[in-house]
């Protein structure tokens, strides 16, 4: 199949006249302005979002997941301008997480549509802390102590296709257990940790890469200085991830954490939990924990409006408040969304070169404060979402 299509460079603003074929660009041609008649959409490579719960509620970490749900919150995701993402599965069972790193392997092995899509498998969990705070809303009684032979058995049910590893890194075990999991060319992510200092170094000495959500899943209250937050801000081998969705972190904190880290040290998620996608109201969830979706999008325990546990809105969100939080340019934002997640973790990504993967998404910034709405998503040439 092949596309013709005019849009607006995200990177350079010109009007431009985009071919593709065969799945790959093909040629990108500057317009003159005079030729163009009315508004257009922004072009840029789809978005790579690294962390994505489930959706509809259905959570990746369940025993009833089937490689066709699989394939349905793939297809979900379509419509929010994401040409590669990482199924998540938060901490439960070992024989929970297997069956559902087996069952995405599974599609991605049946299913080329599926394959085309996930990047890797994000594993958040379950060598998390026990302590209230940094656990989040992660169940209590699943969080173990980190075993490379238990990791390993996960990884080969997922037919090798873990990309992260999210982990607490306190434990005295971590340093060892790191420098295996990064060894054998799995992300190591630092989260839903209370560690100190001393243990975030020793774990980035180790081959840690990266920090999940920095700034969410911590102590409700902490020492104004030292703690982990400014450790891992203060470390440059330190990639964060951050959920931008104006719930999870306020603006000041995003302009400080963006800041601080450098763009090309952030990248954004959604965090989307599995029951993204669903109405206002509350929800049991098989943990015996009753979640509940606020009126204005907050996902949070039950009764409360302050304990978050996921989030209900796509990465574009992200992108958006990114540019009005931190006053960075749309370039910035875009990358933080998809080129630069794609680098992270080793994984194809969408552009705009002849030769590149025809990934993209056609969008346009609307309102004040201004949100962002898919009006195409293309994949490997496909349109799968919307009209050019």
């Amino acid at each position: 199949m092949s596309l013709d299509f005019v849009a607006r460079r995200y990177d350079t603003h010109e009007p431009v006249r985009v071919r593709t074929a065969a799945g790959k660009i093909v040629r990108v041609e500057p317009l003159a302005s005079t030729s163009v008649k009315s508004p257009l959409p922004w072009v840029a490579p789809g978005f790579v979002d690294v962390q994505v719960n489930g959706f509809d509620g259905q959570e990746f970490s369940a025993f009833d997941l089937t490689p066709e749900k699989v394939l349905r919150i793939t297809q979900r995701h379509y419509p929010f301008g994401v040409t590669g993402y990482c199924p998540t599965l938060t901490t439960q069972s070992i024989a929970c997480l297997t069956h559902g790193v087996a069952t995405i392997h599974q599609a991605c092995e049946t299913m080329p549509e599926v394959a085309r899509h996930v990047v890797g498998i994000h594993v958040e969990g379950p060598y998390f802390s026990t302590e209230d705070g940094p656990r989040g809303a992660h169940p209590k009684e699943h969080c173990r102590t980190p075993n490379y032979d238990e990791f390993r058995s996960l990884q080969d049910a997922a037919g090798g296709r873990i990309r992260i590893l999210t982990m607490s890194v306190e434990f005295d075990e971590a340093p060892d257990f790191i420098a295996q999991v990064s060894a054998s060319g799995v992300t190591v992510s630092i989260g839903h940790t209370g560690a100190s200092g001393a243990q975030i170094k020793a774990a980035v000495d180790a081959g840690a890469t990266m920090s999940t959500h920095l700034g969410n899943g911590a102590h409700r209250m902490l020492r104004r200085h030292p703690n982990y937050i400014w450790d891992q801000l203060a470390e440059d081998r330190l990639t964060a991830s951050l959920i931008v969705d104006g719930h999870h972190l306020p603006a000041e904190v995003v302009k400080s954490m963006v800041r601080a880290k450098t763009p090309a040290r952030t990248v954004l998620v959604s965090d989307v939990s599995g029951l993204a996608g669903l109405p206002v109201g509350r929800y049991p969830m098989t943990s015996g924990i009753e979640l509940e979706i606020l009126p204005d999008g907050r996902l949070c325990i039950a009764g409360q409006d302050q304990l978050l546990a996921g989030a209900s809105l796509p990465i574009g969100f992200g992108v958006a408040n990114v540019m009005r939080f931190a006053g960075v340019d749309l370039q910035t934002a875009v990358t933080m969304g998809s080129t630069g997640p794609a680098k992270l973790i080793g994984a194809p990504c969408g552009g705009l070169r002849p030769g590149d993967r025809a990934d993209l998404v056609l969008f346009t910034l609307d309102g004040e404060p201004s949100v962002l709405n898919v009006a195409a998503t293309i994949a490997c040439g496909d349109v799968i979402f919307g009209k050019i």
